[in-house]
């Protein structure tokens, strides 16, 4: 540091210039953290994106009727019918963590506004815990540029926006508290010091996890850590009680919530004891080998239990993560899965976003990957370069399954960078001449630093948190904000009956739940991947198909409209087959109880076979997003789609639901097909028609579509008759009767003519 001068004491304790100065630095840090995330505010104070809204209903729900309603709450309005199980499915942590510092730190605020700035201030405050997890690894210089490097980092803030109440704040902020204790409790043998650190550790990593399940990330690098300990550290036996310690604290906290408990009993839990065991028999081996045998013995047994490990999960004894933990060790999984493959922060990494999101703090991670693998050049202990290196090679590798993800790898790029800088800045500053370099070298830093948060202007760092609330503009491609979406489910919630069922793609789940306090198929909680490929097939099969499935009850069979070949797809048995099967077993016919129903009579449920069942839906709300504009010719508004709503998810519904993609689409992937406009439901229900196709460069306009083409849409609503017609519109929101030039974001709600006679 720059100075160890004395400034004043407070008892014991001399606070000295380099106090001063760590305390401004973190406050920069924080502050700068709060200014960027605040950016949204500018828009206006609403909720982020769509998660958030279950969050802050969720939290409602505890402050109205107590933690023990809430830990036995099935929310009917959710998966109709089935229910969801809140407790078992959610981030039950972030739901009573808002709840309880509403409680204490309102401050007169709604509990609404309250939900928006929390992760404000949480993920911001996070730079703090960065710099003391940091600083135990590699120093208090390195902490300090930790804490900075945290506070502008794209991939992190970007998931921390104000009113972002979602897992990710929450989660990272308990993570890295986890982290900081644990590398703090094994760094010294500080008797009990250590072991409170390391029982505290394992309550603050469990809790991350009931927060965010991406949390098990941090578990990796522990486990490989524990591997290697014994190999280093085994000059006495404190690693023997050490690691234990912090691995039955982080099972026994798990075990508390029901979402965290079914990791740890299952691959977690013996993802983190295996390597336990071993430090254990280590330590046992160590103690009556030789010194020339004990590293041999300790390989001979790693070898042993990584082998026994392997075959534990593929006997299937431990039930293997889902795909999306799967996904992350293993990116070339992504392709096999459409429902995944469709969900934009699910979109696989490529090396140009990477560089975008890390820019030159690469650069610094690269320098300090190569200190912390030079003996000579550096003095950090041994096994905090070792964890060092762990936590940084895996976070980065992590980050390359998904978008969503970056966030890991700028984890590893705050560690590696924060420790290269560090170790550079003490070479310069050693040398007894070099004073140029000395006055030269922070102002390069500093530069560093500021070019990728202003430059370039149209894609710099500030860019990425400079949107609307997506309830403003629902995530699509043009920067514009509107009450459509709230107009759209205000009307829902004053123009429908209380048991409604709105049918809609499950983007847009949680808004309605939340906003108009109606029931749903599904929402972004994607629970049942069946429910969702229905959905998708609702929408791009024939209007009468989508009619029989969206209106039967769900307790009528509708196979006839699904076919065999997609009900087998979608991971459902052929009724024949089910009903002969069910009776053989059980000697009676199927009888449907559903989760609440099953939880009132101390029963198994049982859905009877539910993908052929239908959905009981009385609306269908789709969103349409595009531009309109005018032409010298015609004063008639035409339009150009594909905006991001769900004109712009066609192709994935033709995948996620078993239809030939080419049926639908054209072979640019963008245009519809003729036969989509006039025979899928959802082209039925896009009240907007192909009027010419456009040749770009030269305005020629065409009657066919050819290669390179883009239609030109103009307005023409199909569905309106309430007497003939499948389904009929009875709201479109502001947007679409607008005649103003610029971008439309149409929220359309058809009501499900339930007196329809359907010609199939």
């Amino acid at each position: 540091m720059v100075s160890n001068q004395k400034l004043f004491s407070v008892g014991n304790f001399d606070f000295r210039l380099q106090h001063l100065l760590v305390i401004g630095v973190l406050a920069l840090s924080v502050s700068i953290s709060m200014t960027i995330r605040s950016t949204p505010a500018s828009y206006g104070l609403e909720l982020f994106e769509f998660d958030p809204f279950f969050n802050y209903r969720a939290t409602e729900y505890i402050l109205d009727n107590g933690t023990d309603a809430y830990f036995n709450w099935i929310d009917e309005k959710s998966w109709h019918p089935f229910g969801r199980n809140v407790s078992e499915t959610s981030q039950v942590t972030l739901h009573l963590t808002a709840a309880s510092l509403y409680s204490i730190f309102n401050f007169g605020l709604t509990l609404y506004d309250f939900t928006i700035l929390l992760p404000l201030v949480i993920g911001s405050l996070t730079a703090i815990v960065v710099f003391a997890f940091v600083r135990v690894l590699g120093g208090t210089t390195a902490g300090l540029f930790a804490a900075l490097i945290f506070s502008i980092s794209v991939p992190i803030f970007s998931r921390g926006l104000i009113g972002w109440f979602k897992s990710e704040p929450l989660g990272l902020f308990f993570a890295f508290i986890a982290m900081y204790l644990f590398v703090s409790g094994l760094k010294f043998n500080k008797g009990k010091i250590s072991l409170i650190k390391l029982i505290t550790a394992g309550f603050f990593l469990s809790l991350g996890l009931s927060a965010w399940g991406g949390i098990l990330f941090f578990i990796i690098p522990i486990i490989l850590f524990y591997f290697s300990l014994p190999f280093f550290k085994n000059k006495d036996n404190f690693i023997m009680w050490a690691a234990p310690t912090f691995s039955i604290s982080l099972i026994l906290f798990s075990l508390l919530f029901e979402r965290t408990s079914t990791f740890i009993i299952g691959y977690a839990g013996l993802a983190i004891l295996l390597p336990t065991f071993f430090i254990i028999i280590s330590g046992i081996i160590i103690k009556f080998s030789n010194e020339h045998t004990k590293i041999r013995n300790c390989a001979i047994l790693l070898i042993s239990i990584v082998v026994s490990g392997i075959g534990v999960f593929n006997s299937g004894i431990i039930g293997l993560p889902t795909f999306r933990y799967l996904n992350a060790v293993n990116p070339f999984l992504t392709t096999q899965d459409s429902l995944t493959d469709s969900v934009a922060e699910h979109m696989t990494t490529n090396l140009t976003m990477s560089f975008s999101f890390l820019s030159v703090f690469l650069i610094f991670a690269v320098i300090g990957m190569w200190f912390l693998f030079s003996k000579k050049t550096i003095t950090l202990k041994t096994d905090m370069r070792i964890f060092a290196i762990f936590i940084a090679i895996i976070a980065i590798y992590v980050s390359s399954a998904f978008v969503r993800l970056e966030l890991f790898a700028s984890v590893g790029i705050i560690i590696l960078g924060s420790i290269g800088l560090t170790i550079l800045t003490q070479k310069i500053f050693e040398q007894n001449k070099q004073n140029f370099t000395k006055i030269i070298f922070p102002a390069m830093i500093i530069i560093l630093f500021i070019i990728p948060v202003v430059l370039p202007e149209n894609n710099n760092w500030l860019g990425w948190a400079d949107f609307p609330p997506s309830i403003l503009n629902a995530g699509v491609m043009y920067k514009v904000s509107s009450d459509d979406w709230k107009d759209a489910m205000l009307w829902i919630k004053k123009n429908t009956s209380e048991d409604a069922v709105i049918a809609s793609w499950w983007d847009y789940g949680y808004w309605i739940t939340t906003l108009s306090e109606r029931t749903t198929l599904a929402d972004n909680a994607t629970l049942i991947d069946w429910q969702i490929q229905k959905l998708a097939y609702t929408l791009i099969t024939t209007p009468d198909k989508s009619w029989n499935i969206l209106s039967s009850d769900y307790t009528e069979n509708i196979s006839p409209y699904l076919d065999n070949e997609n009900i087998l797809y979608f991971g459902g048995q052929l009724e024949s087959e089910f009903n002969k099967n069910y009776l053989e077993k059980y000697g009676v016919s199927c009888e449907q109880i559903f989760k609440y129903e099953a939880q009132k009579l101390n029963v198994k449920e049982q859905s009877c076979n539910a993908v052929t069942k239908g959905m009981d839906a009385d609306y269908v709300l789709i969103y349409i997003v595009g531009e309109r504009f005018y032409t010298q010719e015609t004063n008639m508004p035409l339009y150009t789609l594909e905006g991001g709503g769900d004109e712009s998810k066609k192709t994935w519904f033709a995948k996620i639901s078993n239809h030939p993609v080419s049926k639908y689409i054209e072979n640019d992937n963008i245009t519809p097909t003729d036969y989509y406009m006039k025979n899928s439901a959802l082209g039925m229900l896009t009240p907007f028609s192909i009027f010419k196709y456009v040749e770009p460069n030269t305005g020629r306009t065409f009657d066919q579509y050819q290669n390179g083409l883009i239609p030109v849409y103009v307005n023409h609503l199909k569905f309106k008759d309430s007497e003939k017609d499948p389904f009929y519109l009875v709201y479109a929101s502001p947007s679409y009767y607008s005649q103003k030039e610029g971008s439309m974001s149409a929220v359309l709600i058809y009501k499900i003519n339930h007196d329809y006679n359907s010609q199939n």
